[in-house]
């Protein structure tokens, strides 16, 4: 079977070796950059994406670039502790989670790919400008060196992102991702460890809040901290159309002046960014189809969502391994629409869960009991209330602890 993949980000590669993982190797991915470099900030990978990316052998390469999360943490506006959880084995899972670099991540990826497919299975500056198909297969017009180009596959695999080409061809109108008036600064920092070393820490509430986790080990008292700072609706005439930019930290670094924590001093990682980089939060609405014939989605093509509880890395990884498996089980019609059928109810309703604010729904709930802060945490919620929305969105996201743990293995044979 010959499959094409569009797309070399995350989602991409994850398909690329979860098809190799399963029996397939005339697999060709298209990446539209000239080179693929390693781009971006931190991400988290959640536990039931580290276990797809064990199964695919990539367990020591993961642990030699990621920090084990130890920890996830919700603060109040002025520092004061809302919940904590332990993450990874420390919460029960047979996998950890990792926070690492984006970039990093994709890098070890692409070599995995051209280790396992051969070094011609990733083709750069093959700009993919349409898709057509039949019942017997799919035809991919691309253009490379200002020469068009078309190839033939049995199956075709659109992982090109929230603006991708294969979902705008299939629907024209949609137009832009849809902004929901927050915009986020992303950076990273050296700076003295916090907390654990091994925490991720989310402080504010829906208006205004500040991400932190490390993604770098500690050296010579200093750790590489990833950090995102986000306000709601800091001017109506906003660029929504510039989708990543580098800005200057007085844009936004006087709405954080004063969050100085006993624990961490925000002022001071976003003073000493090397660079940073300015992102609207934005997401489309669900499709109730992401198949056409022998051409699919995914990842942010098939459900892009907004940055809230960590799951955009992840959610591509399982659409990867669950497409695969379904590919080398079943028919190539009824294995897309197998795919289809176990992928797009979860990612709709995490769609919809990340519009809610998902599991930080806590913040704000704390900001609207208790604006001017607390002492005790148990005169603002109720017994077990923090305790359920924590497991309630774990239940959505697919990696309640104990469901991840039974679950049956994607791995084919």
């Amino acid at each position: 079977m010959e499959i094409l993949v569009i797309g070399g980000g995350i989602g991409g590669l994850a398909a690329a070796l979860s098809l190799q993982a399963a029996g397939f190797d005339r697999v060709r991915v298209l990446e539209s950059a000239d080179t693929i470099e390693p781009l971006g900030v931190g991400i988290n990978v959640l536990p039931h994406a580290v276990r797809e990316l064990t199964e695919l052998g990539l367990a020591d390469e993961l642990a030699a670039i990621g920090v084990p999360t130890a920890e996830l943490a919700y603060f109040d506006r002025h520092g004061t502790q809302i919940w904590s959880e332990p993450r990874g084995r420390a919460a029960g899972y047979l996998w950890p989670q990792y926070s690492v670099h984006r970039g990093r991540l994709q890098m070890t990826m692409l070599d995995a790919v051209h280790h396992r497919l051969g070094d011609d299975a990733v083709t750069c500056g093959a700009r993919v400008r349409s898709v057509g198909s039949d019942s017997e297969g799919a035809t991919v017009t691309w253009g490379v060196a200002g020469a068009e180009q078309q190839l033939r596959a049995d199956v075709v695999i659109a992982a090109d992102g929230i603006h991708s080409t294969i979902r705008a061809q299939w629907h024209p109108d949609e137009g832009a991702p849809l902004w929901n008036g927050a915009v986020l600064w992303r950076g990273t920092s050296l700076a003295p460890p916090f907390l654990t070393g091994r925490s991720m820490i989310m402080a504010g509430h829906r208006d205004v809040k500040f991400v932190a986790y490390p993604i770098g080990a500690a050296n010579d008292d200093l750790q590489l901290i990833n950090w995102i700072a986000e306000r709601r609706a800091p001017d109506e005439h906003f660029a929504r159309e510039d989708w990543n930019r580098k800005v200057d930290t007085s844009v936004f670094a006087h709405h954080f002046q004063t969050w100085q924590f006993s624990w961490l001093d925000v002022p001071r990682l976003i003073d000493t960014a090397s660079a940073v980089y300015e992102y609207p939060m934005v997401d489309r609405l669900p499709l109730d189809s992401w198949t056409a014939e022998r051409v699919t989605l995914l990842g942010d093509a098939a459900h892009p969502t907004y940055p809230i509880g960590s799951n955009g890395s992840s959610q591509a990884i399982l659409d990867a391994r669950v497409l695969a498996h379904c590919l080398a089980t079943l028919p190539i019609e009824e294995a897309l629409a197998r795919y289809a059928a176990l992928r797009l109810p979860p990612t709709r309703a995490l769609q919809q869960a990340n519009r809610s604010m998902g599991p930080e729904i806590v913040m704000q709930m704390a900001y609207e009991r208790a604006p001017d802060g607390f002492v005790s945490v148990d005169d603002v919620f109720g017994a077990g209330e923090l305790e359920a929305v924590a497991s309630e969105y774990k239940r959505v996201a697919g990696f309640h602890p104990a469901e991840l743990n039974e679950r049956a293995s994607w791995s084919v044979g």
